[in-house]
């Protein structure tokens, strides 16, 4: 079974907690990958994640390889537009192999509910 990938800025990160816990049973079916912060965060909610290094540490690198390998599902990822972010190439490049591989990408929670929606 492919995964889901949660990722969530400093900023956004409670937002993505909150949006776990409404799908909490989605959640609890499907293999889950996360960044290593976020993915603490979630554990701490009692969710059960692999976690990869941080978004800064290559973090969303890592996932971006595994869209292109094929095991990623969708991608959730709550990100601060406001904020600047010193791995934005990482992130530019996990947006556009989703655009690539053609995987779902949720950048805020009304897109997010579709994916899981759709993928529940």
């Amino acid at each position: 079974m492919k995964a889901i990938a949660l990722i969530a800025h400093d900023g956004k990160k409670t937002e993505l907690g909150m949006f776990a816990t409404r799908f909490q049973e989605f959640f609890a079916g499907v293999p889950v990958v996360a960044t290593s912060t976020t993915g603490a965060m979630l554990e701490k909610k009692g969710f059960n994640v692999e976690r990869v290094e941080s978004g800064p540490k290559g973090g969303d690198a890592q996932i971006a390889a595994r869209v292109a390998e094929g095991t990623i599902a969708g991608v959730i990822f709550f990100r601060d537009p406001m904020g600047k972010h010193p791995h934005e190439p990482d992130i530019n490049m996990l947006l556009r192999l989703c655009d690539v591989h053609n995987v779902p990408l949720a950048t805020n929670p009304a897109t997010a509910e579709l994916i899981v929606r759709h993928l529940g």
